[in-house]
């Protein structure tokens, strides 16, 4: 379900409702600091279940109650939502009552009584050192081809392309992240770069020399070939000049790692930090998670390969 458009109260609500899902959705924007993606799904689910509840007769925001929401969550489970799916509905339901509470349109909040199943955690996709190493290799090669070549723009693409790659490898930082740098951002005399997390939390990441060495590459080679009075402060531009788009860069990942899910360089590169000897908590600020819990799951996967590996390896495993 859609969220409702430019915080309007959405159409097929009454007016009560409708205007309670705007307020919500300006309180998401405003406030709590979410991105863009979190507070489209948090509206579109609040959405859903306000027109669950108008037709169950349930017309202002002070009469919703335990009953609705379940009867709401139920009907999103008897329809096959995953349970992920139905864990952010459950979230985006209390933080409305929540809200609604806050606000004295609900007497009781009766978000904290719903249940939901948590999802199943994932382990995700890691590529093995060979394989990342062998990726940033043969993009390396491809922009060294193009140069030679006197394909200027071609070059400085594949340019750009090692430097994306190797900086999310080097760096551990999420794609958006990657996308909003600015060039001032980069400090080459302590290795670091400045970038604006979930939330718009700032952290300083470490960033090893061959990714400040393909970062200087594009920078003085390859970002002037492209670069127009749309470009700014970017550090990453796209193929007409603008800041680097995160489709774009999410497409990078995917072409040059072997299908691999654009986030799997992440993945990637926190399990090789574990299993190098970084601590959890130093992987925790690199990633920028606020809960270690979150940052946890990578001792799993390391420990997952760890087992792969005795399995194969000994003779009596």
């Amino acid at each position: 379900m859609a969220a409702a458009q430019g915080n309007r109260p959405a159409e097929g609500l009454p007016a009560a409702l409708g205007s309670a899902l705007a307020e919500f959705g300006r309180h998401l924007e405003s406030e709590r600091a979410l991105s863009q993606h979190t507070v489209r799904a948090y509206q579109g689910d609040v959405q859903s279940l306000l027109e669950h509840a108008w037709r169950q007769g349930v017309g202002e925001p002070g009469a919703l109650d335990l009953a609705t929401l379940r009867s709401w969550l139920a009907g999103q489970y008897e329809a096959g939502a995953a349970r992920a799916t139905l864990a952010r509905r459950g979230a985006a339901a209390r933080a409305f009552t929540a809200y609604a509470h806050r606000r004295g349109w609900l007497t009781a909040d009766p978000g904290p009584q719903l249940r939901t199943p948590k999802a199943r955690r994932v382990l995700p996709q890691v590529l093995r050192r060979e394989e990342v190493d062998e990726a940033l290799a043969e993009t390396e090669d491809r922009a060294q081809r193009e140069s030679a070549a006197g394909e200027q723009v071609t070059a400085a693409l594949a340019m750009r392309d090692a430097a994306v790659l190797e900086l999310l490898y080097a760096t551990a930082i999420r794609v958006s992240e990657l996308c909003g740098l600015d060039a001032a951002g980069v400090d080459r005399e302590r290795r670091t770069v400045r970038v604006f997390g979930k939330g718009a939390k700032e952290r300083v990441v470490p960033v090893g020399l061959p990714a400040l060495r393909a970062l200087t590459r594009w920078e003085e080679e390859g970002r002037p070939v492209l670069a127009n009075e749309r470009s700014g402060q970017a550090l990453f531009l796209g193929a007409k000049g603008g800041r680097l788009d995160p489709r774009t860069a999410r497409r990078i990942v995917h072409e040059r790692l072997q299908d691999a899910a654009p986030h799997a360089i992440r993945h990637t590169a926190a399990t090789h930090l574990l299993e190098g000897g970084a601590d959890l908590r130093s992987v925790q600020e690199i990633l920028g998670h606020v809960s270690p819990a979150t940052t946890q799951i990578y001792t799993h996967v390391s420990a997952e390969r760890l087992k792969a590996t005795y399995r194969q390896a000994h003779p009596r495993a």
